[in-house]
């Protein structure tokens, strides 16, 4: 039986601008399981980094419910949410926003020391993604010794030091040539299915399309079509 990580319900989103009500997201569904690599795509101004910052609970919807991990998110306190982010989910940007005065190893051991888990536990964690990323020549290098691909797969490994339920991506190819940009959802697939979670990425990108289990089109705040890749 598969498990669902994220599942949103009818979720909008409206904004008040200049007096007038504008609807960014109308009625959005989605669920997603775990082992899941979703794309989802569409036009500028579709609603997709709306979508992407409510999903991973830096944007309140104005209704709708949505659920990670068997929690209601949107009935949450900031406090309990900033936890949910914390601990339930891994950002990879569209820049990989790399602090550049940390080391790669560093970079990913930054994440437990925030959540006050800097241990035995979370060297060896460490440990483990550098090799499963082929980062471990690498971790003592600093982001502007490191080639794009390079960076967006630290983004990538520092998304998974806290071991969360869910990954969000936004535009992560977009600064990649179409190798090193297939080889990093390539391995953002990889680990999904690996450790049995899941993942969203919005995306311009159709070249990676084929690398992801559904894509989901989204148009004027609704999804509009689920194709299986």
């Amino acid at each position: 039986m598969m498990s669902t990580k994220l599942l949103l319900e009818k979720v909008s989103k409206v904004y008040s601008d200049g007096g007038r009500s504008v609807k960014v997201l109308d009625e959005v569904s989605l669920q997603v399981n775990a082992g899941e690599l979703v794309a989802v795509v569409g036009p500028s101004g579709s609603g997709k980094s709306t979508f992407l910052s409510i999903a991973g609970a830096l944007l309140s919807p104005s209704s709708g419910r949505i659920i990670i991990d068997n929690n209601e998110i949107h009935k949450l306190p900031e406090k309990k949410l900033n936890e949910i982010r914390l601990e339930k989910i891994g950002f990879v940007f569209q820049s990989s926003n790399l602090i550049p005065y940390l080391t790669v190893r560093d970079q990913l051991l930054l994440i437990p020391e925030l959540a006050g888990q800097n241990n035995k536990e979370a060297e060896k964690r460490t440990d483990h993604l550098l090799m499963r990323l082929g980062l471990t020549h690498r971790q003592h290098n600093y982001p502007n010794h490191l080639s794009g691909g390079e960076r967006q797969r630290v983004a990538i490994a520092r998304a998974w030091m806290n071991d969360p339920e869910i990954i969000l991506a936004d535009e992560p190819t977009a600064s990649l040539d179409s190798e090193r940009g297939r080889n990093v959802i390539q391995m953002l697939a990889d680990e999904v299915k690996l450790r049995d979670k899941a993942a969203i990425m919005v995306t311009h990108d159709t070249r990676m399309l084929d690398l992801c289990d559904r894509v989901v089109f989204i148009e004027d705040g609704r999804l509009t079509e689920q194709v299986k890749s």
